[in-house]
């Protein structure tokens, strides 16, 4: 009887401090460090944190960091998407560049590419044909974007120079001027196109 009773005070004072354990750390980084970090990145960067999106006339267009899947010809189209332009199902291909699969898709792309603004098919940048690691990436290079210029300039009956233009306004250059390449954001891009057209 008596060793019982010690055994029952024995586990209940081991239990005493991994429960005060447990709710430390259940408050303290569940609820605490949660609530600070999401508050902090909300105060230094307000806009990224609420999915960088693009307003206009209080209707969200999409948000600049995800790209959208342009087909009607006039307008610029985004880099192909291996998630289907879901950024909930962001991925690559995961296709080794030796993969026949990607070789073909890519052949595909070139092809369609080339007819649609009637370049050869060595002209074609290849963010044109080939889709990004996240499957959602947003921009396309200033190749890319000039390669287009023609045939949206035909089709929207606007000239070349100033679509060509337009394309170096949108142009952003590397990170800090080391990180990356120049880009131009598409949607962005298409937007501004929109307004320039009418």
């Amino acid at each position: 009887m008596k060793s019982s009773v010690q055994h029952i005070e024995n586990t209940s004072a081991m239990l005493r401090p991994a429960i005060g354990l447990s709710l430390i750390s259940l408050l303290g980084f569940g609820l605490l460090y949660s609530s600070v970090a999401t508050g902090l990145g909300q105060f230094i960067f307000p806009e990224q944190s609420h999915g960088s999106l693009i307003v206009k006339n209080q209707v969200i267009m999409g948000s600049s960091l995800v790209a959208q899947n342009f087909q009607n010809p006039r307008y610029f189209m985004s880099r192909p998407s291996a998630a289907n332009y879901d950024p909930m199902a962001m991925s690559g291909s995961n296709l080794a560049i030796t993969n026949p699969d990607l070789k073909i898709k890519i052949e595909q792309r070139l092809i369609a590419v080339a007819k649609e603004n009637h370049v050869a098919k060595n002209q074609i940048p290849s963010d044109l044909v080939t889709a990004s690691g996240s499957g959602i990436d947003p921009d396309i290079s200033p190749e890319a974007a000039q390669l287009q210029v023609s045939r949206i300039a035909q089709l929207r009956q606007l000239s070349a120079i100033q679509l060509t233009d337009l394309v170096r306004q949108h142009t952003e250059s590397k990170q800090f001027g080391l990180l990356g390449q120049a880009r131009v954001n598409v949607l962005e891009l298409n937007l501004t196109l929109d307004q320039l057209s009418r």
